[in-house]
């Protein structure tokens, strides 16, 4: 007795012990997932062309979601077990929270989450269509030079502006294609001011060599030459040099064994020198000028009397080089002035050459194209693209909101206005050439030293000059630059800034600091009263941000990914501030009151922090807003604010807990994770493009409540502007939508891991009338892990979904069927069904027997059956389902399928056919009536066919038929035990590709055992096969 007493005591003691233990594991978790979703943040910061992942932060991402999953379960168990027997789960929290706690010490990755991809092998670059016969001319002479192992060096010489790097760039891009031919493709700019150790690092940065700082050039050179020598088939291009290179000072070894260099300059002295196959390209011929001119500047305005013979002397102005001609051709277009062409032809007459000849002509019709802009304005914002390193691609959006910084855009009543100034603004220099997009990473020179910080400094740039760590000595006196009105430092690795480096640049308009080291900032900066942009994002090592109360100017402020724990001092003075970016993982909630008041706030993201449904709705001019509500409650007050204004041009609102929700795709999205949910009746913005519901419990005392009936609008049916949901992981509800309540606009829906769901759209009135759902923009449907799904929609009901692409069904064991016969997707062009283990049928008939039905797939270009163990056919016996378009079919353990296709529906245009692992299949194509005519089947695109794994196989096609497949390239046969015969016919013309042939086990034996409908093609086929080792 006392025996058991002391047992019931240590269960009594357990139990309360576990729900304390409980509550501690669900909060680290709660700390873990927040760290996850901070990793992923940095993640994509740091996740830059030819990086990847860490092995170690993928291992550690994939161990949280299972952790997760984890305490899902075992909180499920929890709750499921009495008061007596919950103590025997302690151990296993226990043990649970220290596995949570070593991966919380994991998960910091102090070194970086990103290494080099080894399986990139260059840059692809955007490129230019190439005028002239000439410059085609040249892409191929290069190429047959690149084939050519002969040769090892080429240099691609001609005048400035007459398209040598365009060129290239096309050369680049073809190789990156053509991957089998090089194992790397290094494009490297030079420019003017070159030197040996730009070049190294350049070189470094491409191939993943890291230079530890302290090396000497002849080092560095030998590092380089170690690293390329493991290339075996390399090429280099040196983009626009100015002079001799020694390439082994730099590290570039001879060509030799396939690897090549090219260059492109503008001088035939560099060719020569560096023993080059010397390749010209020429200026345009008049003709070619002419007509490239006619089709910039339009045929229309050539039309106007008087104007075509003074066009075709600027034309000779530009001296047949293309960027020339495009750039005054820009500037023209659509002027009909015939005073406008005569002014534009005496300016650039008046303009002399210099000693550079006709390369200066280039400078001089840039400048033509600047001095036309005539609003100074738009002539400072294309001078601000100064402040940019040379040759690095500059974000529309960045460069807008510098303009807006710098005061380049007039201030408007709303961001959106303002945005949309600047990207006319960058239109007019687009259409005058003076901008063009390319994708190349720069490099700053170095630091100014002291004596560069004079006092007629405007404005300064050192962006993304990495390890400058300081950016000026902390012995010396602050700079005096009163004139200094922009500041840019992103990305230069500084640690530290002097206390008093601001105190004499009170004229500091725009500052940026982001993606730097700095643990602090310099308390001079709060006097700055100038300021309008303090922009520190991704300083994630940031702790201290002195108080912002003296900004009263500050019309742009990010704080966003930094390390404060707590909301700098000053914020509700910033009575000017119209974009916030504010979240700190050590930041759980803004308080409330720290916005002045009124705001001109405009844009507010604080992300993941929680954050007052009343503070945000009394932004009245809020145009952008991202962050999370608590509760419905916060949420509510948020929508009704909206009911009677204009709700925000975008937004991405989470109410509930943190969590991570995957990729987003709309501007107006709203994602749920809010636990349990009682309410009947949810409210949400009008204007919702993108719905996400995830990790809940709908509870209600009406089982057949479909979820979707939930939510309504405030003003509006049916929510006519939701184009994305996505229902995950939501408990207590068996139907999605009801027929009356389906959003007609929908575009993708994604159903997952939603454990009583069993209708995606419920019928009220089933097996009386026949009633018909259309979804007729759903372009993508995917419906995952969903245990008791039955069916999309009733039996007697007909989907109709006129633009469905995709259509994905994974892992749903209670669905015995997908379609009915009168379903209409004219436009599925692909198509996954696995792991459904009750599914039957494909395409069900409703009346079999009676009528042979047609089921039309017009557009199916790829169809994957995989894991299918009761599926016995694609579409039942009196069906035929037609799929002209498909070119790929898997089928994969379907162990109860007998047939694949019947003789009046095999796909004409199929390119691959994979079949394994199917225990009945006896042949792919069946025949009706076998025995009176030969029949041929045509399947002149087929190049792949796999059969792997059919024990019960027979036969390919029937007895008395053969197959032609004319573009077949790799034939595989592989443990089909009863198979016996050989369909195929000799093609008439040989294939373009040599056919590869593999049969296991024994593939002689076989090939002697089995009939062969041509013998010909036994004769063609034995010397094909590959030897298996």
């Amino acid at each position: 007795m006392e025996f058991a007493l002391n047992k019931i005591d240590k269960q009594w003691d357990n139990y309360r012990s576990v729900n304390q233990h409980m509550n501690d594991l669900k909060r680290k978790v709660m700390e873990l997932n927040g760290m996850k979703e901070d990793t992923y943040s940095r993640m994509s910061a740091e996740l830059l062309p030819r990086k990847k992942p860490k092995r170690d932060v993928q291992i550690w991402l994939e161990n949280v979601e299972r952790i997760n999953g984890e305490v899902q379960n075992l909180d499920g168990k929890i709750g499921e077990s009495s008061r007596f027997t919950r103590g025997s789960h302690a151990d296993n929290v226990l043990k649970t929270i220290r596995e949570v706690e070593e991966l919380t010490q994991q998960g910091k990755f102090e070194d970086g989450l990103v290494v080099d991809d080894p399986q990139w092998i260059g840059q692809v670059l955007s490129t230019t269509t190439l005028s002239g016969e000439g410059a085609k001319a040249c892409v191929e002479e290069i190429w047959k030079c690149l084939m050519d192992d002969e040769v090892g060096k080429i240099g691609v010489w001609g005048m400035g502006g007459v398209g040598k790097t365009s060129i290239m760039k096309l050369i680049n891009n073809q190789l990156l294609q053509e991957r089998e031919k090089f194992d790397i493709v290094i494009w490297i700019t030079v420019s003017k001011e070159m030197s040996i150790a730009k070049l190294q690092k350049d070189m470094a940065s491409k191939i993943g060599v890291s230079f530890c700082g302290d090396e000497d050039e002849i080092t560095r050179a030998g590092m380089l030459l170690e690293a390329l020598s493991r290339k075996r088939r390399s090429v280099i291009i040196l983009d626009d040099l100015w002079q001799e290179v020694p390439l082994d000072k730099v590290g570039i070894p001879e060509q030799s064994s396939g690897s090549k260099l090219v260059l492109t300059t503008r001088s035939f002295d560099v060719c020569r020198k560096m023993s080059c196959r010397a390749i010209k390209v020429k200026p345009l011929v008049e003709e070619e000028s002419w007509k490239l001119f006619s089709e910039k500047v339009g045929r229309g305005i050539l039309n106007i009397p008087e104007v075509e013979p003074i066009a075709k002397k600027i034309v000779e102005r530009c001296a047949g080089l293309p960027l020339g001609v495009i750039t005054v051709a820009s500037c023209m277009k659509d002027i009909d002035d015939l005073y406008e062409w005569r002014n534009a032809l005496k300016e650039l007459s008046d303009r002399k050459k210099s000693v550079n000849g006709l390369e200066e002509e280039v400078f001089q019709q840039l400048r033509f194209s600047y001095d036309r802009l005539k609003d100074p304005k738009l002539q400072h914002c294309f001078l601000s693209c100064a402040l940019y390193p040379e040759d690095w691609e500059i974000e529309e959006r960045e460069l807008v909101q510098l303009w807006i910084a710098e005061g380049l855009v007039e201030e408007m009543d709303s961001r959106q206005a303002e945005f949309d100034r600047g990207r006319a603004i960058m239109n007019r220099l687009l259409n005058n050439c003076l901008l063009e997009d390319f994708s190349k990473w720069g490099d700053r020179r170095q630091p100014p030293n002291v004596q560069e910080w004079s006092e007629d400094l405007e404005k300064v740039s050192l962006m993304w000059n990495r390890k400058l760590e300081f950016l000026y000595p902390l012995e010396m006196s602050p700079p005096k630059c009163p004139m200094l009105t922009t500041l840019l430092l992103s990305g230069c690795d500084i640690q530290s800034i002097p206390e008093g480096f601001f105190s004499h640049t009170d004229g500091l308009k725009v500052l940026d600091l982001s993606f730097n080291l700095i643990e602090s900032l310099p308390n001079s900066i709060s006097n700055l009263k100038n300021l309008t942009a303090l922009l520190l994002g991704n300083c994630r090592r940031l702790k201290y941000v002195p108080s912002l109360s003296n900004l009263r100017a500050l019309k742009e402020l990010d704080l966003l990914g930094i390390a404060i724990k707590e909301v700098p001092q000053g914020m509700q003075n910033l009575s000017s501030l119209k974009f916030l970016k504010l979240y700190s993982w050590n930041i759980d909630e803004i308080p409330n009151g720290i916005f002045p008041r009124p705001s001109c706030l405009q844009v507010l993201e604080v992300h993941q922090a929680l954050i007052g449904g009343k503070e945000v709705a009394e932004l009245k001019k809020l145009e952008y807003f991202e962050g999370r509500f608590y509760d419905f409650h916060n949420f509510d007050m948020y929508v009704h604010a909206f009911h009677v204004r204009e709700e925000p041009h975008g937004y991405l609102i989470i109410v509930g807990e943190r969590g991570r929700h995957g990729e987003i795709y709309s501007s107006k999205t709203i994602v749920l994770r809010v636990g349990s949910v009682y309410p009947n009746q949810i409210m949400l913005p009008r204007h919702i493009e993108e719905l996400i519901v995830c990790d809940s419990s709908f509870e209600s005392h009406e089982e057949e409540y479909p979820i979707f009936s939930r939510f309504f609008l405030t003003s509006l049916r049916n929510f006519p502007f939701l184009k994305i949901l996505y229902i995950s992981n939501v408990k207590y509800t068996k139907r999605l939508f009801s027929p009356n309540c389906v959003p007609p606009n929908l575009e993708q829906l994604k159903v997952s891991d939603c454990n009583q769901l069993e209708e995606i759209i419920a019928s009220e009135e089933r097996g009386r009338v026949t009633m018909e759902f259309c979804l007729p923009r759903l372009k993508k449907m995917t419906l995952c892990s969903l245990p008791e799904l039955k069916s999309i929609c009733s039996v007697d009901a007909v989907m109709i979904c006129e633009s469905l692409e995709w259509l994905d069904v994974i892992s749903c064991p209670e669905s015995k069927r997908l379609f009915s016969p009168n379903c209409v997707l004219p436009n599925l062009e692909q198509l996954e069904v696995s792991k459904c283990d009750q599914l039957e049928e494909i395409i069900a008939s409703e009346e079999r027997g009676r009528v042979t039905m047609e089921f039309c797939l017009p557009r199916l270009k790829k169809m994957t059956l995989c894991s299918l163990p009761e599926l016995k056919s694609i579409c039942s016996v009196d069906a035929v389902m037609i799929c002209e378009s498909l070119e790929w079919l898997d089928v994969i353990s379907c162990p109860e399928l007998k047939r694949l296709f019947s003789p009046n529906c095999v796909p004409l245009n199929l390119k691959q056919l994979e079949v394994s692992c199917c225990d009945q299949l006896e042949e792919i194509i069946a025949s009706e009536e076998r025995g009176r005519v030969t029949m041929k089947f045509c399947l002149p695109r087929l190049k792949k066919m796999t059969l792997c794994s059919l024990p019960e196989l027979k036969s390919i096609c029937s007895v008395d038929a053969v197959m032609i497949c004319e573009s077949l390239e790799f034939l595989a046969i592989e443990y089909c035990w009863k198979l016996g015969r050989m369909p195929f016919k000799l093609p008439q013309v040989e294939p373009s590709s040599p056919l590869k042939v593999a049969i296991r086990p024994k593939p002689m034996e076989l090939c002697e055992s089995i009939e062969w409908a041509d013998p010909d093609f036994k004769s063609f086929l034995i010397p094909k096969l590959i030897r298996w080792m």
